[in-house]
C-alpha cells in the first residue's frame, strides 16, 4: 500500500469516527511521500506518541484528539489543496506539523480566511515568525538562527573557507540570510555561494567547485535526498570538508541515506539529544516510546513531534468544554510560561515564535547522533 493511500485511509478512518462520537479534529498536510517522508513519518510519529497517551488517559474533556493526515507529497499545490479539505469540508479545529517553508506559506491564506490556528509547522521558516503571523503558532527555532549558529561553530574552530549551498526556494533563501548573517559576525565571506533546484537537484558542476574552492567547511541546505546526494558528490569530489546541515535533516532515515558519509556529518538541532534523560520531557517520552516498543526508540525529530503535541493539547484543553477555532487560538496566545518539560514556551498576540533552543550534533560510527 502506498503512503498516499494510506493516509487517504486515515482522513476516511477518522471522518467515520467523528459521525460516531464528537472528536477534536486536527488536520495535516505533509510529505508522507516523496523526498521528505523519512522525516515527516518520524516527527508525526512523536507526535502521535503523546496524542495516543493523552486519548487512552481520556483525552480532551472526554473527547479524543483525532488526527487526520493526508499526503501532499511535498508539493506545495497539493498542500494548499489538502489544507482547504481539511478546513472547509472536514471542518478541523486547527492545523498542525505542516512540512516545509513553501508549502505551509501555500495554507496560510485558508488560516487568515477561516480563523484556523497552525501549531508546530515542521520548519524555520523566519517568515512565519516575523512579521508574526496572527495564526500561526511555531515551537521550534527558526532556521536562520541554526545556520547562524552553524557557521559561529565553523567559524570558531579556525575556518575561513566556508561554501554555501542552499535548495533555490524559500527554505534555502530563508537559511542563507542566517549563514551570511554568521560569516559577517566572523568577518568572513563565503568561500562559494550557489543554489542548486529543489525538484531536480544537481551537484555535478557544484561539487567540483567547492573541492576547487579548497572549502574547509560546507552548510548544505535542502531536503534529506538532496543533501545525501549532495554530500555523495562532495566527497566524490575529493572534498574532505567538513559538512553541516539543518535540523530538517535530524532523522535516522537521513543517517541511513548518507550511507558511508553519514559519518562525522554534523547537524544542527533544535530539541535536545533524545537520550538525555536529565531534561523531563525527554525523559518522559522515552518512557512513552518504551511502554508502546517503537522501533528503534525516540529519535531527535520524534522530540519535536511530541513536543508540538504538548502545546496543541494544553491549548485544546485551555479552549472550553467545546472548543472552537476561535477559543483554541485566544488559548494558544494565551500560553505565557508553558513548561514542556524542562523547555518552556510562551506566546502573545505580538510574539508566536516558540522555543529558542539550538544545539550541535554530529554522527557517529555508529550511525547515531551525538552532541
Amino acid at each position: 500500500m502506498t503512503a498516499s493511500r494510506f493516509f487517504t485511509l486515515v482522513l476516511a478512518a477518522g471522518l467515520a469516527a467523528t459521525s460516531a462520537s464528537a472528536q477534536l479534529l486536527i488536520g495535516q498536510t505533509a510529505g508522507f511521500s516523496g523526498p521528505v517522508a523519512a522525516g515527516v513519518q518520524e516527527v508525526t510519529k512523536g507526535a502521535k506518541l503523546y496524542i495516543d497517551e493523552v486519548n487512552e488517559t481520556g483525552g480532551v474533556g472526554g473527547q479524543k484528539v483525532e488526527l487526520v493526515s493526508l499526503d501532499d507529497r511535498f508539493d506545495p499545490k497539493v498542500s494548499a489543496e489538502n489544507a482547504r479539505k481539511l478546513i472547509e469540508e472536514t471542518g478541523v479545529l486547527a492545523m498542525f506539523l505542516t512540512r516545509g517553508t513553501p508549502h505551509t506559506e501555500a495554507v496560510l491564506p485558508l488560516l487568515d480566511k477561516h480563523g484556523v490556528p497552525l501549531v508546530g509547522p515542521s520548519t524555520g521558516a523566519m517568515v512565519l515568525h516575523q512579521p508574526v503571523r496572527r495564526h500561526v503558532f511555531n515551537v521550534r527555532a527558526s532556521y536562520q538562527r541554526e545556520a547562524e549558529r552553524a557557521m559561529a561553530h565553523l567559524a570558531g574552530i579556525g575556518m575561513n573557507r566556508i561554501a554555501l549551498l542552499t535548495v533555490d526556494d524559500s527554505f534555502g533563501n530563508d537559511a542563507l540570510q542566517g549563514a551570511l548573517r554568521g560569516l559577517k559576525a566572523a568577518r568572513l565571506e563565503p568561500a562559494v555561494q550557489t543554489t542548486f533546484a529543489r525538484d531536480k537537484p544537481d551537484f555535478s558542476r557544484i561539487a567540483p567547485e567547492v573541492a576547487k574552492a579548497q572549502a574547509q567547511g560546507v552548510l548544505i541546505v535542502g531536503t534529506a535526498l538532496a543533501v545525501a546526494d549532495g554530500i555523495a558528490a562532495i566527497r566524490a569530489a575529493g572534498s574532505k570538508a567538513q559538512l553541516v546541515t539543518l535540523s530538517n535533516n535530524a532523522t535516522a532515515g537521513f543517517i541511513s541515506g548518507l550511507g558511508a558519509n553519514a559519518a562525522g556529518t554534523i547537524v544542527t538541532q533544535v530539541f535536545p539529544n533524545e537520550r538525555s534523560v536529565a531534561v523531563p520531557m525527554v525523559k518522559e517520552a522515552q518512557a512513552l516510546a518504551k511502554k508502546r516498543d517503537v522501533a528503534g526508540g525516540l529519535s531527535g525529530a520524534m522530540l519535536e513531534g511530541y513536543a508540538s503535541a504538548k502545546v496543541l493539547v494544553e491549548g485544546l484543553r485551555r479552549a472550553g468544554p467545546k472548543p472552537t477555532r476561535a477559543t483554541l487560538q485566544a488559548s494558544l496566545e494565551g500560553l505565557r510560561k508553558f513548561d514542556l518539560g524542562g523547555l518552556e514556551v510562551g506566546y502573545t498576540p505580538t510574539d508566536h515564535s516558540g522555543l529558542d533552543f539550538i544545539d550541535l550534533s554530529i554522527v557517529g560510527a555508529d550511525g547515531r547522533f551525538r552532541r
